[in-house]
């Protein structure tokens, strides 16, 4: 059943686990995510980029297509269509009409105060259509990148004056992660991490889990993380199987058949992300 994302998270605060993002890229990533989400009974939040809504063919399409899959998949579940990093006002309200349940909206580019005002306009609108908000404070590292600027890190009273004047459901800090591929380490600021938890009291949205260490992970739910973010994972996962298939017989050209070769790795890795944010043991 389609939600927002405001009783999944504050459960998960409450309870100090985090709930899975994961990013969606068509149909069969969709039925993978939800059939094997609804197999550990786990909740979701289904991710989709500005890109991936254009790739797919608009807002619409998406959201019909997440609903009618939740239908008739018989999820039980609660799941939460989410836009990922909405680059506008224009793009959120887009979503929200569309039947999305929960936007991004991303100005974090812009100075704190444009960012704070943009945002607000955003949860004005979400508010009629009972639609959460996520923001980002800082700086997310890029794909380019593969490593997080310092100087780009959140800080603490920025967080504190951005929550208190937008009224967002969920933060985003910029504390370390980076989009895509890490070169290096990791270099996530717990402390930080902390005092914005402690001192905003909202579930807080980790970006770039790939290739965050297991253990570092877990200790970023301790500190306040309740939404992780995965997205580049699943994409090798799936592209190294569908590679392997291909290789095995080179003779496939059905796509429905290319596309299942990748369906065992990617259910395996969300699996594998399912249980450990839910700090619980492996499911029958």
């Amino acid at each position: 059943m389609l939600v927002n994302a405001k009783y999944i998270l504050e459960k998960a605060k409450q309870e100090n686990y985090a709930i899975a993002h994961f990013n969606i890229n068509n149909l069969e990533w969709t039925k993978f995510i939800l059939e094997e989400c609804e197999a550990c009974k786990q909740p979701v939040i289904l991710g989709v980029s500005e890109g991936a809504i254009r790739y797919m063919g608009g807002y619409h399409v998406v959201s019909d297509m997440v609903k009618a899959l939740d239908k008739d998949l018989n999820i039980t579940i609660p799941v939460v269509l989410h836009l990922d990093h909405g680059s506008s006002f224009d793009s959120c309200k887009k979503a929200a009409l569309a039947g999305f349940t929960s936007v991004m909206i991303d100005a974090s580019s812009y100075s704190l105060e444009e960012n704070i005002a943009i945002t607000k306009r955003v949860v004005e609108m979400a508010k009629i259509y009972n639609v959460t908000v996520e923001a980002e404070v800082g700086s997310v590292g890029g794909q380019e990148d593969g490593v997080a600027n310092e100087l780009a890190y959140a800080k603490v009273e920025d967080c504190i004056t951005f929550v208190q004047k937008t009224g967002i459901d969920f933060l985003a800090p910029a504390l370390g992660s980076v989009h895509g591929l890490y070169k290096g380490e990791p270099k996530l600021d717990f402390t930080r991490m902390q005092e914005i938890k402690e001192k905003t009291n909202l579930p807080l949205v980790l970006h770039g889990g790939t290739g965050i260490p297991d253990n570092m992970i877990m200790k970023s739910i301790s500190c306040g993380i309740c939404k992780v973010n995965i997205n580049t994972e699943l994409q090798i996962a799936f592209s190294h199987a569908v590679r392997e298939g291909l290789k095995k017989d080179d003779s496939v050209y059905d796509p429905r058949k290319i596309m299942k070769m990748g369906e065992e790795s990617i259910k395996n890795k969300i699996k594998e992300k399912l249980i450990l944010l839910s700090n619980r043991k492996e499911h029958n």
